[in-house]
């Protein structure tokens, strides 16, 4: 019996991509980055706006800059798209992790995810928000973006808005899985050694409180995810009964007596940490994610 390797279809990259005019007027390291993602997400013709946005579209861009889009979809479309949106990252795009879905971008209308894309010889952080194309005026009002592809959508329907806007307040509100909460922590992990060469000493406080309390977050929902207690309440009542809530407890406590303003190496041990918490708390985290780690954690020495 023979067998067959099956290779994803080379994308046809619609012609009506402008990408000449966003390279001309920055010039940065990142623009072979954008032109890939532009490549990978154009094809769909669920697809009807890529927007670039952040510093690359101001012109401000550094070498340390993420690679930030706005996408608009079809309204009809939008839930479909969402649903293989990792698959699609991985196969065209090479995205180590799932993405992450942010939980801090701006409220715009859809819904925010960051991937891990290795380029360059480093992980690149790339910010895809996804909208309703309906919600893409509004959106271009509020936010400073350079177009790189623009199509006419189809008039939705009342039905197909109010869908798009129904399922993007059900996947805001659900609660995230563990694996999602440790897809955090290493995204959070690439942005705080991004602000520590920046020396972005405030940015940097403030994404380590976000870190710790990912932390916090992630124990819950392998420990007590029926919790009614808001934020940090109650923790010791909930948690403390067996002694892998007391471990965990300890991992937490020795977080959040770090120094209010990392270095590298704390950014490290509290990864280490964490691992080591998915590993005790909700192995089944992992799953799938064994390779992915260990790129990553050689990517974050390499860096």
């Amino acid at each position: 019996m023979s067998s067959t390797t099956l290779t994803p279809a080379v994308p046809q990259v619609p012609s009506e991509l402008t990408l000449a005019a966003l390279a001309e007027a920055n010039r940065p390291a990142q623009m072979p980055l954008v032109t890939r993602i532009a490549e990978a997400l154009s094809p769909s013709p669920a697809v009807t706006h890529l927007l670039v946005r952040g510093s690359l579209a101001s012109g401000t861009a550094d070498r340390l800059s993420d690679v930030d889009f706005a996408v608009g979809i079809d309204d009809a479309a939008l839930p479909a798209f969402v649903t293989s949106l990792n698959d699609l990252m991985a196969m065209t795009t090479g995205a180590l992790l799932p993405g992450w879905p942010d939980s801090i971008v701006t409220d715009l209308g859809g819904l925010g995810f960051v991937y891990l894309i290795p380029h360059d010889g480093k992980l690149q952080q790339v910010d895809l928000y996804l909208a309703p194309a309906s919600a893409i005026p509004a959106l271009r009002r509020e936010v400073t973006c350079a177009a790189v592809l623009e199509r006419i959508p189809a008039t939705p329907t009342g039905g197909a808005q109010r869908r798009a806007a129904a399922f993007v307040a059900e996947r805001t509100a659900r609660p995230r899985t563990c694996t999602e909460l440790l897809i955090e922590h290493l995204v959070l992990a690439v942005l705080l050694h991004k602000r520590i060469q920046r020396g972005q000493r405030f940015i940097a406080y403030a994404e380590w409180h976000l870190l710790h309390t990912a932390t916090k977050d992630l124990i819950k929902a392998a420990l007590a995810p029926g919790s009614r207690y808001w934020g940090w309440y109650q923790l010791r009542e909930e948690i403390a009964l067996t002694p892998i809530g007391r471990a965990c407890l300890a991992d937490l406590d020795e977080a959040v007596t770090s120094p209010a303003v990392p270095v590298a190496d704390d950014v490290g041990r509290a990864l280490d940490r964490v691992l080591a918490l998915v590993e005790r708390a909700c192995p089944n985290a992992l799953d799938g994610l064994s390779d992915a780690l260990t790129a990553y954690r050689t990517y974050q020495e390499l860096a």
